[in-house]
Formats: structure tokens, sequence, C-alpha cells
């Protein structure tokens, strides 16, 4: 079994200083990743706290989804907006690693927190900046969620149904995506602020990144003219791939996205006389006969069970796999192997099931060490403790409502098993 909790070491990303300002997904799933594998993350909300903190799903008033996002974070609550919180922020940044923002662009700097004033006082800084359009362009200014980003980076055109409307993802499928390569972006900072001592800006929009990873669509339309269409599970590029409903009610996904592996399926499925077709050797011929070779699967897949198609399937190599829920992923023995998922101890919820780490390294494996923390948990430990201060200015900030009252878990015994 793959132990998250083991240490070849120290973790590759101890002594880095991540203070992560920004609000919901993106942003602050960036600061996650970075923290699951040894950054010491300061997470920066409102004294009101994060927006996130309200999404459902909530159990005893407690956000399932800042457990997640927030976990491994250490937190203090701060007005940015007031020039007293904006100072404080200047001080905790004096001597950080990388900032994480996603306010509008041109908010900080009407806080006075102007990037390049904060990399004049620190020249190593990494400014992460994640915004729905980007720090420059005609949409700069827009507000953008990842429903926008969803929408205009092309997605949305070409999920759902063939007859139907575009569809939206269900989850925060751009901010996701956002979240990774802005983590990618943000190691490749921190890379050249190591080897040069200086820093820099992030300019990191939500709707590229998932535009970037729609793959070949933008040159099919600059050299082709081709658009591709909701087709439902259907490609335009591979065929067979598909979603096939087998005789107990249950779904299996298929895929065969190259010539060897679509004659494995077409004999799995007694037709081989499809897969000796002279046309079947050709992407193109497939395609053209698309509807016949997904017909042949469907009648085959419909007439056993999902255990048992899976069954042969697996025996000849076929790319092929059951179509998860939650409630499958819970009780699969591979995902619990690898650690996919894991159990946190939450101190109100106690045992917690969320999502392991995101990458398995051999020497330097990543750790969750807690769940999202309460607003303003660790006000008095890094305003009082590592910024030195004093007691009396603290009781003036609180008492304005710059930053937040500290509020303490009901149990501090966390862990992960």
């Amino acid at each position: 079994m793959f132990d998250t909790t083991s240490r070849g070491g120290p973790p590759p990303l101890e002594g880095v200083r991540v203070v992560d300002a920004a609000t919901i997904y993106a942003g602050p799933m960036i600061a996650t990743l970075l923290g699951d594998f040894g950054a010491d993350v300061i997470k920066v909300e409102h004294p009101r706290g994060d927006g996130l903190r309200q999404w459902e799903w909530r159990k005893d008033d407690e956000s399932l989804w800042w457990a997640l996002t927030g976990r491994n974070k250490r937190d203090i609550s701060l007005a940015l907006s007031d020039p007293r919180g904006a100072d404080v922020m200047r001080r905790l940044l004096a001597d950080a690693d990388v900032f994480i923002e996603n306010f509008r662009p041109g908010t900080l700097e009407k806080w006075g927190l102007d990037p390049q004033d904060l990399l004049a006082a620190n020249p190593k800084l990494v400014v992460v900046r994640v915004s729905g359009f980007g720090q420059t362009g005609p949409y700069s200014s827009r507000p953008g969620f990842g429903t926008i980003a969803e929408a205009m980076s092309g997605f949305a055109d070409t999920n759902g149904a063939a007859d139907g409307p575009p569809v939206l993802p269900q989850w925060p499928l751009a901010d996701g995506v956002a979240a990774l390569a802005g983590a990618f972006a943000t190691m490749v900072a921190l890379r050249h602020a190591e080897a040069s001592g200086q820093g820099q800006i992030v300019d990191l929009s939500i709707y590229e990144p998932l535009f970037w990873i729609l793959g070949a669509q933008t040159s099919a339309y600059d050299q082709l003219g081709t658009l591709p269409t909701r087709q439902g599970s259907r490609t335009g590029f591979n065929v067979p791939r598909e979603c096939f409903r087998t005789r107990d009610g249950r779904w299996i996904a298929l895929s065969g996205a190259t010539t060897a592996t679509a004659q494995r399926i077409m004999q799995a499925v007694e037709r081989p006389d499809l897969a000796a077709a002279d046309w079947f050797t050709d992407i193109s011929g497939r395609l053209a006969h698309r509807d016949e070779i997904d017909e042949a699967i469907a009648t085959w897949v419909g007439q056993r069970d999902n255990a048992d198609v899976l069954a042969v399937f697996d025996a000849v190599g076929v790319t092929a796999g059951p179509v998860y829920s939650a409630a499958d992923i819970a009780t699969d023995p591979h995902f619990a192997e690898r650690g996919s998922v894991i159990t946190v101890e939450h101190p109100t919820l106690g045992a917690l099931r969320m999502q392991g780490l995101i990458a398995r390294l051999s020497r330097t494996p990543g750790h969750v060490n807690s769940p999202g923390p309460a607003v303003g948990e660790h006000n008095d430990d890094i305003l009082r403790g590592e910024l030195a201060y004093p007691e009396d200015v603290l009781d003036e900030l609180t008492e304005a409502g710059v930053i937040g009252p500290t509020r303490r878990p009901i149990s501090s015994e966390r862990g992960i098993s």
C-alpha cells in the first residue's frame, strides 16, 4: 500500500512560504497543491470568511469544499481593503516566496499592494495573479468565474448530446485545470527565482488553461475549417469511443484510440468481420462507419452484465472501464491501495475522506496534515508570534475589524490515515 505519511527526507517544498489571499477555488487550489508537498501556506481571508465556506455540501455548518481546499494551510483573517490590513500584508510578504491572489485586475493596486512595489521590497517574490481573463486585453476588467471560462474556452459548445444544448460541467472544471497550470507556472517561477534571485509576476487567466487543454480544435478550424460538434461521448477523431449500457443497468466507457485496440474490441464483441474490413484500419473509414461499429458494440454489451463485459475486455487488453459514482470510488480497492482516497481527522466532523495526493514522488512524497482551518485560527501564531505585533496593536486592529478574533477548532488532534 502506498503510504502518504512516510517521508524519505524533508518534503520537497519545505522552506517555501506561500501567502494565499485568493478566494473560492482556482487560486486557493494552487496553494493547496504546493502545501501538499511541504510548502508553508498561510491562508489570508477576510474576517467574514472565504466565500467557499458557504458552498454546499456542508455538515454541522462545516464546508466539505473548504476542508479539502484549505488543507495543509494556516489561517489568518485580514481585511486587505483597509490600509492597516494592507500594511500587515506587506509585512507578511516581506519574507514570503509566493503570493497568490485572484482579485479583479487593478484591485491590489487600489489597496496599495501593487505587485511591482511588492517585488521592489522582496525581489525574489513570485506573485501569482489569477483572474477570469488575465491582466491584459479588452476583457481583463470583467469578472470571470470558471463557468464563463468553460463557456468561452470552447468546452461547453462541444459538450452535450448532439440534439441538445451546450452543457457546463457540474464541477469547477476550469478552476481545477487553472490550478494545475498555476502550480506548474509557480514552480517554474520559483526555479528561476532560486537560480537568479529574481521573482516575477505570473499572469494566469482561468480560461486559457482549459482552452489550451482542449487540443487541436483551433488548428483544425484554421487549416480545415472544421468545427467540432456536440456528439455526446463520441469524438471526431477516435472510433470507437463511447459509453455503453450493460444488461444490469450499469455503464462502461470504452476507447479504441489505436487501430490495434479497435480491432481487439471488435474481436471481443464477436464481430471479426468488421475488424477485418478494408476500411477499418484507416480512421477515416472507422469514422464513416461509426454507427455500424457502435451498434455492434452496444448490442453485445447490452446482452451481458457489467462485470462480465469488463472481464472479457480485460482478458484481451481492451481499454474499457466502469463508469463510477462517488459510491463506487469509496469501495474501490485500487483507489484505497494507492491512497487516491485518504482519511483526515477533522476537529468537528471526525474522520473525513477526501482526495489524496495528485502525484506520488518516490523520494519526497507529499503529506496531508490537516483539513481546512477555522477563520483566523492562526492569528495568534502568525501575527503575534512570527510577525511580533504588540498585544495592544492587535487588540486595536481586532476592534476595528481589520483582523478577526482567533478561532480555535473544537479539537486540535489532527492526522491522516
